[in-house]
């Protein structure tokens, strides 16, 4: 975990439902434990983090959810402003070049701007923020977009270059993609669950992601169903007769699906060369600080 917590920008993407919101959380505060000061950067549409820890939407504003642990919620609008203001320099140069209607309409228009300006919002957290004279954050992790929209959102500054490379915005870029690239300053990680679908998408995105050349962070395999009944113990509940046939159908079912734990976590050893952290399925009635304390602790034990 401290190799991995040593990184500038930590991301966290995999098929949606997999847990990446919770996982973005849990690896927060575990750094957030270890006395580092930590951003998660929310690019999603739902902003979920805050309400994790019993707290209200940042949105976009930077807010503190617990100690050292702080949350922001990208949008497109809002980073397109801030990241206008640090290359013009002015709040007028900024109204004059993009809040007129001519210059709305073309910036709707414009291909993978908003993934451009919200990455540049991210990378600007990770890198260039400084207060009181040192990097303000010690650690960025950014609760990515699922799959597709992931990797997309992750390629835009190599797809940018491709197409220009001169001025303010592609020198921005190039240092995204320095970032992006260097596996002592970043790793992308992987969320997926125990089952075919999202292990199958998890299996794909990785090599999507090793073609780019993007540091191989750990693949967490969330909700693991662990064994907890012998096959003995399922048959003497399932033979305790009418009163006893519920326990032994639910006792099946939990062994059925750590069953299926066990089969997916050998096929995503044996097809994705990464570092496989497994995180228990939590029976909870409601999910908040505790889950998120629950997983982060799992996390830490594993490594």
């Amino acid at each position: 975990m401290p190799a991995l917590l040593d990184r500038r920008l930590v991301v966290v993407t995999g098929k949606g439902g997999t847990g990446k919101s919770t996982m973005s959380a849990a690896v927060a505060l575990a750094a957030a434990r270890r006395g580092k000061r930590v951003l998660v950067c929310e690019v999603v549409a739902k902003e979920r983090v805050a309400d994790f820890f019993g707290k209200p939407a940042s949105g976009p504003q930077i807010r503190e959810l617990v100690p050292n642990l702080y949350s922001v919620h990208v949008r497109p609008r809002e980073a397109m402003r801030e990241y206008a203001l640090m290359t013009l320099k002015y709040e007028t140069l900024y109204k004059l070049a993009f809040e007129n209607p001519a210059a709305r309409y073309f910036l709707a228009a414009a291909p993978s701007l908003a993934e451009i300006v919200m990455l540049g919002k991210v990378w600007w957290h990770a890198t260039q923020e400084v207060e009181r004279g040192r990097t303000r954050w010690d650690l960025v992790v950014l609760d990515a977009p699922a799959t597709g929209h992931g990797l997309t959102f992750l390629t835009v500054p190599e797809t940018f270059l491709r197409l220009v490379n001169e001025g303010p915005l592609a020198r921005d870029m190039r240092s995204m993609m320095s970032l992006l690239a260097d596996p002592a300053k970043c790793s992308i990680c992987i969320v997926t669950l125990p089952e075919e679908m999202p292990a199958n998408e998890a299996i794909e995105l990785d090599r999507a992601l090793r073609q780019h050349h993007f540091p191989a962070g750990p693949l967490f395999l969330n909700g693991v169903f662990a064994s907890r009944f012998t096959p003995y113990e399922v048959a003497a509940v399932t033979r305790g007769g009418p009163l006893l046939a519920a326990a032994g159908e639910a006792a099946d079912n939990h062994e059925s699906r750590a069953e299926l734990s066990r089969h997916y976590e050998a096929v995503l050893r044996d097809t994705v060369p990464r570092e496989l952290m497994k995180v228990p399925f939590l029976f909870e009635r409601s999910f908040g600080a505790q889950a998120i304390d629950k997983v982060a602790h799992a996390i830490e034990g594993a490594l």
